[in-house]
């Protein structure tokens, strides 16, 4: 497949190799606040919208949602160097966008500004961006267009919705937290749930425990992360991982722990909710950023102030 129309390589940082990083590409609206400058481009138009980016292209787009989760990101990369300055399983981070070479100039200045270690910048005219992720080795996709997302889902790479909001930059180390059922696995038992009710789905995962969950689409994210994660102790690791479900402990729990165990996925922290809001929860681990498929608990967790993608 033909490469986005205009990439730009960011000579200030060291490229990575693809084949062996953890690519993870984000749209401009995830990483940068855009919020006022989306407004114009609906009401005004493209050309409007060109105009005050080229007008406004030395001044820096405030922090976005997923900021401090790519600032994060690059510390584990200087960690991972530290301790071997050969190592090539990285974070990639590229930022694949919608606005024309011309207007992109801000993003590119607003990045550099920041310090921000992006390799490369794709703007892309095409009405369907995604199509430029396999051939990039995209493993996760961040973007505040929900049309994005799907369609990533549907090609097969892990991609979430990212909801602009005020975030309060945790510190180090680099931590992610997974909702269970239907991101870390798949939904076969809130499928059972739906039709079945509680007892149900009780009984299916009575029944399925020796049995591994299927995966979800987060799995080969976590999965990489995972990798990156044992190259230290776990006391010395710049990378946490949690999982945070609805399902109880009592009932459902052992199922998830025997699949995380077969997997051989690190997880350092797990919470069973039983149902229970996940915001205070979430308050405490004070994660980068958050994964969940309900909307519900997204908007728990944007209320503690954390950084929240909706995974639909």
């Amino acid at each position: 497949m033909a490469e986005p129309e205009s990439t730009v390589i960011n000579t200030n940082v060291k490229q990575k190799d693809p084949s062996m990083a953890l690519v993870i590409a984000v749209t401009t609206r995830a990483i940068f606040n855009l919020e006022e400058e989306h407004k114009l481009y609906l009401e005004k138009g493209k050309e409007e919208y060109t105009r005050h980016q080229q007008a406004n292209q030395d001044k820096p787009l405030p922090p976005g949602t997923a900021f401090a989760f790519i600032q994060a990101v690059q510390y584990v990369n200087k960690r991972i160097l530290e301790s071997n300055p050969a190592e090539r399983d990285l974070f990639d981070i590229l930022v694949l966008s919608n606005n024309s070479p011309e207007s992109g100039a801000r993003i590119i200045n607003s990045a550099k500004h920041y310090g921000l270690e992006i390799s490369k910048f794709c703007f892309v005219s095409d009405e369907d961006s995604t199509q430029y992720l396999k051939s990039h080795g995209v493993k996760l996709f961040l973007s505040a267009d929900r049309t994005d997302v799907c369609n990533a889902l549907r090609r097969g790479v892990s991609a979430a919705l990212i909801f602009q909001q005020e975030v309060q930059a945790p510190s180090t180390p680099l931590r992610v937290v997974f909702d269970g059922d239907a991101v870390l696995f798949s939904d076969e038992t809130d499928q059972i749930f739906q039709e079945q009710g509680l007892e149900g789905a009780l009984q299916y995962e009575r029944a399925m425990e020796a049995i591994p969950i299927g995966d979800g689409p987060l799995k080969a994210f976590a999965m990489h992360l995972g990798k990156m994660r044992k190259k230290f102790g776990q006391e010395k690791s710049p990378i946490r991982t949690y999982l945070v479900t609805a399902r109880s402990g009592r009932d459902m729990g052992i199922r998830a722990i025997k699949t995380l165990r077969e997997w051989g996925l690190p997880i350092d922290e797990a919470f069973f909710m039983d149902g229970a809001p996940k915001g205070p929860i979430l308050a405490q681990i004070q994660p980068h950023i958050f994964f969940d498929d309900g909307l519900h608990n997204i908007q728990g967790a944007q209320n503690v102030g954390v950084p929240s993608a909706w995974v639909p």
